[in-house]
């Protein structure tokens, strides 16, 4: 992968003028985070901090989800996070699925440039985006879902959790099964380039 055309799809999304979104969006929140990461986070959509900083998970769920990461032992620098969607829905409201079908092709991008071999799908937008139109993300949070190479794992939106302190144990559960998995993959991937 090259970062010119990580680049080259930034500047795509920053000219995007698919949806209605952008006229009410200061800008656009791309996504940051290592091109070549193994493990890549799905968000649903730029709230209101994240919407002024241009960077994604920035507010009071993003600071939750830096917690979760540490506690589990995973660095934000290298993973890689984006959203759904590039721009914030006005009031915070979840993305239409206009909206959603517009942004699409700039996430598939994002996956196909970037090679994740997990994404973590927090939320429900995300997870029906990414696996399942109609899926739910009570039903499906905690299970792996493995498709065209990608490890998939639904979780609660860490938004969720400031809501619903329930939702805490599951989330840390699914994070726990997170690291486990990656570290799983990383050793075999060490193997692999030992053996060479």
């Amino acid at each position: 992968m090259s970062l010119m055309d990580l680049e080259n799809l930034r500047q795509k999304a920053l000219a995007c003028r698919g949806c209605s979104l952008r006229q009410g969006a200061r800008q656009v929140v791309f996504g940051e985070g290592n091109p070549r990461a193994g493990l890549m986070l799905v968000g649903e959509g730029p709230g209101a901090q994240e919407d002024e900083l241009g960077r994604p998970f920035v507010g009071p769920a993003g600071e939750l989800l830096d917690r979760i990461l540490v506690a589990a032992g995973f660095k934000r620098e290298e993973l890689y996070i984006t959203n759904v969607v590039k721009c914030r829905p006005p009031g915070n409201r979840q993305p239409l699925p206009a909206e959603v079908q517009a942004c699409r092709p700039i996430l598939e991008a994002q996956i196909k440039l970037i090679k994740p071999k997990i994404i973590v799908c927090l939320g429900a937008i995300a997870t029906r985006t990414l696996i399942a139109p109609g899926a739910s993300i009570t039903r499906l949070r905690g299970q792996w879902i493995a498709r065209d190479g990608i490890r998939y794992l639904p979780t609660f939106h860490p938004a969720a959790l400031l809501r619903d302190a329930a939702k805490k144990r599951p989330v840390w559960e699914d994070f726990k099964s997170l690291r486990d998995v990656y570290r799983a993959l990383q050793a075999e991937q060490l193997s692999l380039e030992f053996e060479q």
